[in-house]
């Protein structure tokens, strides 16, 4: 049987449209957040195949949230959430890499609270993910996007399988500095276009942009980039893609070798599928060359500070034998 693999960071692209006007109240409680000082929250994931999940409790429902940093807006699975209203309904599709999802809704979250942190007027879209929840075993209440992560610098450790969160001003400098124990090793910019992160990269000394995105379970690398830098992609089999449109592509998959991102940060090998980036790009009006996911995240403990539009870079701990 073939394994099905889930991107969705990438998944979802929400227009902006007008906020549904909704009454309804909804609190949601990270159940398993350590609060660290007034500033600054831990909250420990697990992995479920490759894909980095908290739990948490939305009105009487306790489950799962995927940490999404490619979703612009939270996402809620309708499966859960079944009381929408026609007014709710969105006039256009909400777009995924592999096709258009039909039928979202909206509803306005009057306050999202993250442990002590409390967030006004949240909006979210609302479509089915049943099949995703289905495929990972997980009951997935929805999906924590760009717009809650934004006010935050977000330290993604797969080390010790935890996510910090710390509040930021409006230039990103830290409301705290008794955050990380942890040394930082590098930084490098980033673009953010609308709410992708975007990264400048060479590949066999290609200029390639990519998106970074914590839901992507393998890196993707667009078929149409220049061959010099395929050439350090090397295939090994097939696999089939599914999307949050529940329809599925079949990719090569392989190990993508030798990404550099600056003179001292160099990535590789990490498993990548090779695919059409088309749909991706119009719908995010980017032009990436690829994405990168979970084997980029593997490989460096990151922080990711969106005001600043820069990342930081922690090392994993040496292993000593």
């Amino acid at each position: 049987m073939n394994r099905y693999l889930f991107t969705l960071i990438l998944l979802f692209f929400s227009f902006h449209l007008a906020i549904a006007k909704d009454d309804t109240h909804f609190p949601i409680q990270l159940t398993n957040a350590e609060i660290i000082n007034e500033y600054t929250t831990r909250i420990p994931f697990k992995v479920v195949d490759h894909l980095m999940v908290i739990e948490g409790q939305l009105l009487d429902k306790k489950g799962n949230f995927i940490i999404d940093t490619g979703s612009e807006r939270m996402i809620l699975n309708r499966i859960h959430f079944p009381n929408l209203y026609e007014h709710q309904k969105k006039t256009n599709a909400t777009s995924g890499v592999i096709n258009t999802i039909d039928n979202p809704y909206e509803k306005q979250i009057k306050a999202f609270f993250l442990s002590h942190f409390k967030l006004e007027d949240t909006t979210s879209d609302v479509i089915d993910l049943s099949h995703i929840e289905a495929a990972k075993k997980i009951k997935l209440l929805g999906v924590i996007g760009y717009t809650i992560l934004k006010d935050y610098e977000v330290f993604i450790d797969l080390y010790l399988n935890q996510i910090t969160l710390t509040k930021t001003d409006h230039l990103g400098i830290k409301r705290t500095d008794k955050v990380y124990l942890e040394k930082i090793t590098d930084s490098i910019d980033f673009t953010l276009k609308n709410h992708t992160i975007v990264l400048q990269a060479r590949i066999n000394n290609q200029s390639v942009k990519l998106g970074l995105d914590t839901a992507a379970e393998f890196n993707q690398i667009n078929k149409n980039i220049n061959r010099k830098a395929l050439k350090y992609f090397i295939p090994t089999k097939r696999l089939n893609l599914l999307g949050a449109g529940q329809k599925e592509i079949e990719v090569l998959a392989g190990k993508l070798h030798r990404v550099k991102l600056s003179h001292t940060l160099y990535f590789g090998p990490m498993d990548t599928v090779l695919t059409n980036l088309e749909q991706l790009n119009a719908a995010f009006g980017t032009s990436l060359d690829g994405v990168l996911g979970y084997e980029f995240f593997i490989q460096k403990r990151t922080i990711i500070n969106y005001k600043k539009e820069k990342l930081y870079f922690i090392n994993y701990p040496v292993k000593r034998f």
